[in-house]
């Protein structure tokens, strides 16, 4: 008897609907064709297992499973639930009317419990578009999979729960899940919140600065000063997330398996910091069985590199073409893959090997031409692509023990997001321009305009200074930031001003 039931292949962060074709024959053997890995030829020994111990049985006959399309290589475990759902029906162990209205993916335990998978929202996302009526998977993944409306997800604990379903012997209960109570409570109580950082005032202006306008920022300080206590507080004063960039963000996470269990929306930007010692397929993905890299983990939130020269220069290197594409390609003989990569970069450096300024106050010191080696570690084009750049100084004591808190996340975020929507409205006819970062020359000029006062003050910055030509854009793109959270149409003299102090590593004589 032949029987088809229905799967989901994940390929990037895209799902692919797989077709599993069940015939049971006279003969006797176990078949499994259809480019499956190794894991997935493995399942005949949980299906085994799981039926035995549920009391059911595999057939004693001959059993060929097709997994089409044929030429689309299958990987993983999540295949179990379906391949066994698929032999228990062309057995006649269970009734086989509705198979064709529900996808359906587990990995089976011995006992017939069911283990999580990775990529549940891509494949439900997949399931709506093609106009099945149902997702069954494990109930670890059902809040992520019932985002997408319209489609009833069937949160599974056991095999058992599958087959009294299509046997109508037992009613389950679709998971629901409310979105928008999950994205209210998240912005109302960020993990880390800056009413938590004492002192440092001119550094929260800075970071205010930078989410305002999506600009790249780097903290050049000694160690204890705050960088990372800073850093990892500039997801919660960024503009909330979009329905649209929170099912991708999703997605990814989702693919990697990486979101929590029983975990729906990613409602809040994700903040990730590799360790300086990760590999460039690690930061940018790929490897046998293509998976998203920590750029694309960081899509539409954060990606924090702490202690920038220490990372290879490799590593580095291969960052400069996703900051500016806003994606990243892999290209191997077999596969090309595109993921997003949509992310702030803030990164973190002390200014010397000993972590210290050429401070002769300070516990150690470096000489000028050992700071200016370690700072050689970087290279320019990459410091082309980070428009802040800011020294932090350690907080005195009288500010650390202060009782007073600090300004909440949640007002920096208003007056971002006010900033933010002034853009959106002066980049809408640009397709791929949405904030002041990514705008190109042309932009620039367009949109960056300076009186006579302002040009008379920046070039007198710049011959003062030494500064070189690259950070002429910079300072523009950041004094149109400065302005619209002042919700100036113009450029004053006071926004150029404060964009030129946030350019230290281009003077001239700064190490010296």
């Amino acid at each position: 008897m032949l029987i088809k039931v229905y799967g989901s292949a994940v390929f990037g962060i895209e799902a692919t609907t797989i077709t599993v074709e069940v015939n049971i024959d006279q003969g006797i053997g176990y078949h499994l064709v259809g480019l499956p890995d190794n894991a997935v030829r493995e399942s005949s020994y949980r299906i085994s297992a799981a039926l035995n111990n549920i009391g059911y049985k595999l057939p004693g006959k001959k059993i060929t499973l097709n997994m089409a399309p044929a030429d689309l290589r299958k990987e993983g475990s999540a295949y179990d639930l379906t391949l066994a759902i698929g032999i228990l029906a062309a057995s006649n162990q269970i009734k086989s009317e509705a198979l064709n209205e529900f996808i359906i993916m587990g990995e089976l335990s011995l006992d017939g419990s069911l283990q999580p998978i990775k990529g549940a929202l891509p494949i439900a996302i997949k399931a709506k578009e093609e106009g099945f009526k149902g997702l069954l998977l494990p109930k670890q993944n059902a809040n992520e999979a019932a985002i997408v409306e319209g489609l009833d997800v069937y949160g599974i604990e056991n095999i058992l729960e599958v087959i009294s379903f299509f046997d109508k012997t037992e009613i389950l209960e679709p998971t629901t899940i409310d979105i928008q109570k999950q994205f209210e409570e998240t912005l109302e109580n960020p993990e880390f919140d800056f009413a938590d950082v004492k002192g440092q005032e001119s550094i929260k202006r800075c970071m205010e600065i930078a989410a305002a306008g999506g600009h790249n920022i780097i903290l050049i300080g000694p160690p204890g000063s705050g960088k990372t206590m800073l850093a990892k507080r500039l997801p919660s004063i960024l503009p909330p997330m979009t329905l649209e960039e929170a099912l991708e963000t999703t997605k990814i996470h989702s693919v990697v398996g990486r979101l929590k269990a029983n975990f729906g929306l990613m409602s809040q930007r994700p903040f990730r910091s590799p360790h300086h010692t990760i590999s460039d397929v690690a930061l940018v993905g790929g490897g046998q069985y293509p998976q998203p890299g920590e750029i694309s983990m960081s899509h539409n939130g954060v990606l924090f590199l702490d202690e920038l020269p220490e990372f290879k220069r490799t590593v580095l290197e291969v960052m400069r073409q996703p900051l500016e594409d806003r994606e990243v390609t892999i290209s191997r003989a077999r596969f090309t893959v595109t993921y997003p990569s949509s992310f702030m970069l803030v990164a973190s450096m002390n200014p010397s090997p000993s972590g210290f300024f050429n401070d002769p106050g300070s516990p150690m010191s470096s000489t000028p031409q050992e700071m200016q080696r370690y700072l050689g570690r970087i290279s320019g084009p990459l410091l082309d692509r980070i428009d802040i750049h800011i020294e932090v100084t350690p907080v005195p004591f009288e500010k650390l023990s202060e009782e007073r808190t600090g300004e909440k996340s949640k007002l920096i975020r208003a007056r971002v997001s006010k900033a933010r929507a002034i853009q959106t409205q002066r980049f809408q006819s640009f397709e791929n321009i949405h904030y002041n970062a990514q705008m190109s020359v042309k932009q620039i000029r367009e949109f960056c305009a300076l009186d006579t006062a302002s040009k008379e003050m920046l070039k007198s910055a710049m011959e003062r200074l030494n500064l070189s030509a690259r950070a002429y854009d910079r300072i523009l793109k950041v004094s149109r930031t400065i302005a619209d959270l002042d919700q100036q149409t113009s450029i004053l003299p006071q926004h150029i001003s404060e964009a030129i102090q946030y350019r230290s590593l281009d003077r001239d004589g700064w190490l010296s």
